[in-house]
């Protein structure tokens, strides 16, 4: 590993696991890029594959629209043709339980299981093992322990998409029908080496506490890197960061936790994330902190308009409301802004990515988003890369700038341009924003009591198995809620303002 920041900044046995070699990294932005580069990887499998997943849907296509090659389109009978084809390949796939009950009333999802089931080479399981309200939460897929993919991308429906979210793709639909479904912006990443060995350990250790079955690691074989996609950067340290519940037996896992936080202290001019949320009452304190100083950094947070779901927006979008509201009157240097990405003809995208960049240092992609559930109660698991090499930095900052092109439906070397003249990333997206494909302002809605009562006590999106079964008794109040340890931002800023 080598020596300097990467050591100052990412700690193993506090803010990541380990810190692994990778010949080569990607990050990969959008569906459509990430089932092509999967498909490729798996042709290439040798011995095995390993997918660990929250949802599967078997009735998606891998390949892009139009694409043929001698293997099948849909992943079901990719997964049989693989095995087949090969007769030393065993398949493991690996999905939250919940998600599997779901996902039994969907399609031939039933008469999938049964063909994998039937061959001896390829078992698929339900992780039931975490806390009540939990879920498997973590996205890696693991071969040969020599590819590895890590990040926010499920293979399952309604996110597969393209890099311009066109609004009416018609190839933007779900499974066997002519119904689209709305724009979806995601992020994966793609490394070898030993990093990707390392992701190939966490995939057993998390089958074998799943399934009780142990699997033996395999010897590092030449990794067959996806032909159509160039290597981003080469001959990185990658971190990989967890979060696991306490559970029985097994303690909680807080890494990630303690990864944001340490991100957020160490940032000098810039912090751009997309998440799915924002409802994270620590993440809210760390940046909060960074906006009591007169010389932090911007922060720029790229977020859904709306959670998806039916429960998703009572708990997350109340959250966000009442912490973004709390942090605006912290922000007297106007230094925090959140967007929403919509399409040319203004329909919201959908953003399900989980990145974060910080200056032109850091790149970290992984499964977790800034809310509770993601830090301490579901299983997660993100990477992350520090660079000191100019020429590497320099990819990093592109990567980033990259991002919000798309989003701003501009090229990359304009925003480059507007950021290095005005030196401020949010004066860069406001000089750029306008009508059709942009980054519209988050604006705080109206709450109601109820939803004001919601969030401000963490009530679905707690911060542990522990916080689930919480007393809400007058002689309880302090001990959780969205608000918890304010005091010390407040306390910050009236030191501030002493001077």
């Amino acid at each position: 590993m080598a020596m300097g920041r990467t050591d100052a900044l990412l700690r193993p046995e506090d803010n990541c696991w380990r810190i692994e070699h990778a010949d080569r990294f990607s990050l990969i932005v959008d569906a459509d890029d990430y089932f092509c580069a999967a498909r490729e990887a798996m042709l290439a499998a040798k011995k095995r594959i390993m997918l660990i997943g929250w949802d599967f849907d078997a009735r998606i296509t891998l390949c892009r629209p139009g694409e043929k090659d001698e293997a099948p389109a849909k992943l079901d009978d990719f997964v049989i043709w693989l095995v087949e084809r090969n007769p030393d390949l065993e398949i493991y796939v690996l999905r939250w339980d919940v998600g599997m009950v779901k996902a039994l009333f969907r399609g031939n999802t039933l008469l999938t299981l049964l063909r994998w089931k039937a061959h001896a080479r390829i078992t698929a399981r339900a992780d039931s093992v975490h806390p009540f309200a939990a879920s498997h939460h973590q996205k890696i897929v693991a071969i040969d322990d020599s590819i590895a993919f890590c990040g926010g991308i499920d293979m399952t429906s309604e996110r597969w998409d393209t890099r311009d979210h066109a609004d009416d793709n018609p190839d933007r639909v779900l499974p066997g029908t002519t119904k689209q479904y709305k724009p979806w912006h995601d992020a994966t990443s793609l490394f070898d080496g030993k990093a990707a060995a390392a992701i190939g350990e966490l995939a057993r250790d998390r089958w074998e506490a799943a399934c009780g079955q142990k699997l033996e690691p395999l010897d590092q074989s030449a990794p067959q890197w996806p032909p159509s996609f160039s290597p981003m950067l080469e001959n990185v340290d990658l971190a990989i960061a967890r979060s696991y519940p306490d559970m029985k037996n097994r303690p909680a896992i807080i890494e990630i936790e303690r990864l944001y936080e340490t991100l957020i202290a160490d940032a000098k001019t810039l912090i751009y994330a997309e998440s799915q949320y924002f409802a994270s009452r620590r993440i809210a304190i760390a940046i909060g902190k960074r906006l009591a100083e007169p010389d932090g950094p911007e922060v720029v947070i790229v977020n859904p308009l709306t959670a998806d779901g039916w429960l998703e927006p009572v708990a997350m979008d109340t959250a966000r409301a009442r912490l973004v509201a709390a942090l605006r009157r912290l922000d007297k240097h106007g230094r925090l802004r959140i967007y929403h990405p919509q399409t040319a003809k203004g329909a919201p995208i959908y953003v399900h990515a989980k990145v974060t960049i910080v200056d032109d240092r850091v790149l970290r992609v992984g499964s977790s988003n800034f809310n509770n559930r993601s830090l301490r109660l579901d299983t997660e698991c993100d990477v992350a890369l520090c660079v000191d090499d100019d020429a590497q930095k320099a990819t990093v900052a592109g990567l980033r700038d990259n991002l919000i092109a798309e989003h701003l439906g501009v090229d990359r070397q304009t925003v480059t341009d507007e950021y290095a003249a005005s030196g401020s990333m949010i004066a860069t997206i406001e000089k750029l924003r306008g009508p059709g494909r942009t980054l519209g302002p988050y604006e705080i809605p109206e709450l109601n009591d109820v939803e004001k009562w919601l969030a401000d006590n963490e009530i679905l999106d707690p911060e542990g198995p522990e916080a689930i079964f919480e007393s809400f008794a007058n002689d309880n109040r302090g001990k959780r809620g969205l608000f918890r340890g304010w005091h010390m931002v407040r306390q910050i800023r009236m030191r501030r303002a002493r001077g």
